[in-house]
């Protein structure tokens, strides 16, 4: 039987490449987004339902439509998110509110709604960011979220475990998407006025242990391995997927 994957923010930057690659192995994909802008899959195994991952009613709503359209949901990834750096004098309650809402509170409350249809040997995926296991500054508000869905992770692995539903988190470093180019050219972040490309070389060189940066397409490999029979025995971890910046 194909298998459903639903995957929140999913319609531009690593959410679209982890869409295309369980796409091509397959998989009837569904994007929970606020935009759809350029996808352009095979509607039979395409579905794209506008959403708002802030509001639980929308969250709800897109693992709704899933089940309406193919009867079940055998895969969530929890990808919507963003970064943004801000000193702690600059923060606000605004500020907060709609990065902890976005990054985290989406994956509580879609993990919630998926693992009431979901059965044994399902699974779901967190896409969090090294910035869940290490502080950095002028990045309280971003590290607070990450951290939150790897504490979520570990402890949803646990409480759904029994039911055979696995959990697990990727953590990636830097990967260049439209998003990450956004929040590095802001003035808070540690680019500090540096051209961008120099800055990923540079952080490259000196902080992983490749010399490299990893690509989009690793991480969404990651989460397909993650999703699959294959990965049948891991359950709770925050895999790095970083190029040996934290080994661990």
């Amino acid at each position: 039987m194909v298998q459903t994957v639903l995957i929140t923010g999913g319609s531009r930057g690593l959410g679209k490449k982890i869409a295309s690659v369980f796409f091509q192995k397959g998989y009837n994909v569904v994007v929970a987004a606020r935009n759809k802008y350029d996808l352009n899959f095979s509607e039979d195994r395409f579905l794209f339902v506008k959403t708002d991952v802030r509001i639980k009613g929308e969250i709800d709503n897109a693992v709704a439509e899933t089940i309406n359209w193919k009867g079940q949901l055998n895969v969530l990834i929890n990808n919507a998110g963003y970064s943004a750096w801000r000193p702690l004098a600059d923060i606000d309650e605004t500020f907060w509110d709609d990065m902890i809402n976005t990054n985290l509170k989406s994956v509580l409350f879609a993990s919630k709604a998926a693992a009431a249809v979901m059965k044994a040997g399902d699974a779901i995926v967190n896409i969090s960011s090294l910035a869940g296991k290490r502080g950095s500054a002028n990045n309280a508000v971003y590290c607070a979220s990450k951290f939150g869905v790897n504490g979520v992770t570990q402890s949803l692995a646990k409480e759904l475990g029994p039911r055979g539903i696995r959990v697990n988190a990727v953590c990636p470093v830097y990967i260049r998407t439209e998003g990450l180019e956004s929040a590095l050219n802001e003035s808070n972040s540690p680019l500090k006025g540096e051209d961008l490309t120099v800055f990923l070389n540079d952080f490259a060189k000196t902080q992983t242990a490749l010399g490299v940066l990893p690509t989009d397409e690793q991480v969404a490999n990651t989460c397909l391995f993650l999703a699959s029979e294959q990965a049948g025995a891991i359950t709770g971890q925050c895999l790095n997927v970083d190029c040996g910046v934290l080994p661990q």
